[in-house]
């Protein structure tokens, strides 16, 4: 999982500054026409691009925005400080977000746009294959007010507030539709026009964005303020009175609410976004 050397090499030296060859040979034997260290070398390698390889896929929009060398050096950047950890390599970009904000110069100029992007691609990657539970289908037991019910969301929904509109520009990239100076620098030669280019169709516009699965697809839906903020209260452990008085801070006119919240719960209740609800404690 180590990055190799500008060669293309496996290290020299082992994590504890030991000689790697030494090292190796404590645990693999030579063969025939190669050394320890070559032999462990060859996994090295392919293990290595491996891993460039998913995180290319997983972050095609990044890599447009930031041009193929910069995100060639995010890349290794990255890989170098979180290697995989686990046993399947989708979860091989869960700490890029924090990384890039705790580290910006790898996304400057475009520090806020990456940011979206990197959050979107991510929140893509959840939805493909995070965890789906059982639907909202029930009844309000007798006694229990409706107003104190907690809906929990879907594990596999993300709730966005982006600066950028890059859903759209992800969507058209993936799909190669129109877009295909930019996408072809996804894995070919840097090209600061096309970056500019990107740049001037993106300008700052704040979007609110759920991305979520639906019959094994993965899609993108724009939210009002209003929604997108009781969604979060729901998200967060919050009762249904409880987010529609969060609701309320984002200024939907009072005459408005009855019919908006009807007509917003049925249309995320028809895409599966509700699980099983849990009733608030009460003290006795």
């Amino acid at each position: 999982m180590r990055p190799l050397t500008a060669r293309g090499g496996m290290q020299p030296k082992w994590v504890n500054g030991r000689s790697s060859k030494k090292v190796v040979q404590g645990f693999i034997k030579p063969g025939d026409r190669l050394t320890a260290f070559e032999r462990l070398e060859i996994y090295n390698r392919q293990y290595w691009f491996r891993l460039k390889d998913c995180f290319y896929e997983d972050y095609a929009g990044l890599c447009s925005i930031l041009g193929n060398r910069r995100f060639e050096q995010l890349a290794c950047a990255y890989l170098a400080k979180h290697p995989s950890q686990s046993y399947t390599l989708r979860n091989l970009g869960q700490h890029l977000v924090p990384f890039l904000e705790a580290e910006p110069k790898w996304i400057l100029p475009h520090r806020q746009l990456a940011l979206d992007m990197a959050r979107l691609e991510w929140a893509h990657v959840e939805a493909f294959d995070n965890e789906a539970r059982p639907s909202l289908k029930f009844d309000v037991p007798s006694g229990v007010d409706p107003v104190q019910i907690r809906l929990p969301l879907q594990p596999h929904l993300t709730l966005l507030e982006l600066r950028y509109e890059v859903d759209h520009f992800l969507i058209e990239l993936k799909r190669g539709a129109g877009l295909r100076a930019e996408a072809s620098h996804a894995r070919g030669s840097d090209n600061q026009r096309s970056t500019s280019q990107i740049k001037r169709r993106l300008q700052p516009e704040t979007t609110h964005l759920a991305v979520h699965r639906q019959a094994d697809g993965v899609f993108y839906k724009r939210l009002q303020p209003a929604q997108y903020r009781i969604l979060v209260a729901l998200q967060t452990g919050a009762t249904l009175e409880e987010a529609c008085v969060e609701m309320m801070a984002s200024g939907l006119a009072a005459a408005d609410v009855g019919t908006q919240i009807k007509d917003w719960f049925a249309d995320w209740a028809y895409l599966g976004w509700f699980c099983e609800p849990l009733l608030k404690s009460v003290d006795i």
